[in-house]
């Protein structure tokens, strides 16, 4: 399927039944994607239902497709979380995109004591639903039928809370356990990245005294940008979502 689109308030559809895009999608799918009558698009609630068909109605406020095929897909389990530390000149807007694209199940921005970029007033509302967009255009363009989700803003103290129910592992470069060599459980994994100075030595003791893990990539140290998204390559495998 070439083009994915999102209606959040898709609730549910049979094969035969007429489903529209409206506002900003209908205009990007005719102005953008140049979409006609005829072709094939998927629609998605972003919530794991599914739509395809072809185009019956493709005008600049509405499109409308007759439903082919209807399929409900499962979330993946367990969930991978990516708590990303606020980081400057977009690097953790990129390793968002990035993960989103690789199947992220959610992300949670973190302010770090090293970062430099800082959410603060109406930043902070700003700056998530910044990074709301980012997950749902990365969605459409990877074909994603599950929207992951963006959590609140924490501080180290509050990511330090999600260790007591959640496996934590804290990308490190001087860990002594390698993410490879990781035996995975049916637990939740949040995956957490410092910013560009890396992780501080009292918030690795605050988190690991939580319950967090320290792993390491390789003898490679890889920036903000591309830590959490290598990461998540090597868990897919180990959890079986990628052959």
């Amino acid at each position: 399927m070439a083009h994915l689109y999102i209606d959040e308030e898709l609730d549910d559809a049979k094969v035969g039944d007429t489903v529209s895009l409206t506002q900003a999608e209908a205009r990007h799918a005719v102005t953008v994607s140049r979409l006609k009558v005829g072709e094939t698009i998927a629609i998605s609630n972003g919530a794991g239902l599914t739509v395809s068909g072809a185009i019956t109605v493709a005008e600049h406020t509405e499109l409308s497709i007759e439903v082919a095929e209807a399929r409900h897909t499962p979330r993946s389990t367990p969930a991978v979380f990516l708590a990303q530390a606020l980081a400057k000149a977009d690097r953790d807007e990129l390793a968002v995109q990035v993960a989103t694209e690789l199947g992220i199940d959610g992300v949670i921005p973190w302010s770090a004591a090293r970062s430099i970029s800082r959410w603060q007033g109406a930043k902070v509302a700003k700056g998530r639903d910044r990074w709301a967009a980012i997950v749902r255009e990365a969605s459409k363009q990877s074909l994603r039928t599950w929207l992951p989700d963006v959590l609140d803003l924490v501080t180290t103290k509050q990511l330090a809370a999600f260790a007591s129910s959640t496996r934590m592992l804290v990308l490190e470069p001087t860990a002594t356990e390698t993410l490879s060599d990781l035996v995975v459980d049916d637990r939740d994994i949040v995956l957490v990245v410092g910013p560009e100075g890396g992780v501080a030595d009292h918030e690795l003791e605050l988190l690991t005294a939580a319950g967090a893990s320290t792993v390491r990539l390789g003898s490679e140290v890889l920036r903000t940008s591309t830590a959490g998204p290598a990461a998540l390559a090597v868990l897919n495998v180990k959890l079986g979502r990628w052959g």
